[in-house]
């Protein structure tokens, strides 16, 4: 029977207050109607997400867009983390954002997948973020792209941060290939981010084990089920009384696997043990980052 379940939900959001160029995201802006049926769905996630009293719940937010500058995103955020059965929510976000809105939440619960946009924020007003949610006791990592026109403020980043707090580096790709990074540029990467060897290799996936579509699953919008956000296949819908029964061990039809939130999830690559309790948030449990 089943007893836990981790959500990635992404729904109608694909908006963003910033405009990388490297970023494949909120290249969008809605309307007044797809704000509205944003709203909506969300409200009926967040619904589902409470009725569910038999599951341990996981629900981690990845927008195509950035969410909680949005007030229905923030109470959705509030009102799950209060929810007993609900024992993590996790979000993607810029911190771009007033974070006062995190007092009304369970902390304990709480945690957020942070990335830094040089040229989209100044420094000094990101740290100052940073300070709030260490203020606030909110778990968090920190990310950043690994764009050599970033370097200079990735090094600058890391000297701000306190030593303890992870900052990985995602690995720049152009369209599905990574960057061709020099020696010397892997070299200061792994010095950034001692696990920026993991994110920066495509792994062979197809017909391997992949928890995906067991223990975890992605819903859209409309709750339809994928097993990730990287296979469109329908497996189902959680608004359907019989969702569970879909959820079951299945190997992987992509040819190959590029994002931590997808290959995290194999279990040949051994990543559970390294992250614990921090998969989600992408905190791993004991990295030396000196």
């Amino acid at each position: 029977m089943l007893a836990s379940l981790t959500v990635l939900y992404r729904g109608v959001l694909s908006s963003c207050n910033y405009s990388c160029g490297y970023c494949p995201f909120a290249k969008h802006q809605e309307s007044a109607a797809e704000r509205q049926a944003d709203r909506r769905s969300l409200r009926r996630f967040t619904a589902w997400a409470q009725q569910q009293s038999d599951l341990a719940l996981k629900l981690f937010f990845t927008p195509w867009g950035e969410a909680l500058i949005r007030k229905h995103y923030q109470q959705a955020l509030i009102t799950l983390s209060q929810t007993a059965h609900i024992e993590k929510v996790v979000f993607q976000t810029n911190l771009s954002g007033r974070l006062d809105f995190l007092q009304q939440a369970d902390k304990n619960k709480v945690a957020l997948w942070v990335t830094y946009h040089p040229g989209e924020v100044a420094l000094v007003d990101f740290l100052r973020q940073i300070d709030d949610l260490i203020t606030q006791q909110i778990r968090f990592s920190v990310g950043v792209v690994g764009k050599p026109s970033h370097f200079a403020a990735i090094t600058e980043l890391r000297a701000a941060l306190a030593p303890e707090i992870y900052l990985w580096v995602n690995a720049y790709r152009s369209r599905s290939r990574c960057y061709p990074y020099k020696p010397e540029q892997f070299f200061f990467l792994n010095q950034i981010d001692p696990l920026f060897n993991i994110n920066a290799q495509d792994y062979q996936s197809l017909g391997k084990a992949c928890l995906t579509g067991e223990q975890v699953i992605s819903v859209d919008q409309h709750g339809t089920i994928r097993r990730c956000h990287f296979i469109d296949k329908k497996l189902g819908n959680i608004y359907q009384q019989d969702y569970r029964s879909v959820l079951i061990p299945r190997p992987c039809s992509r040819n190959h696997c590029q994002c931590h939130i997808g290959y995290v999830h194999m279990p040949e690559r051994q990543l559970y043990p390294l992250f614990g309790d921090g998969v989600l948030e992408r905190i791993p449990s004991s990295v030396s980052m000196s």
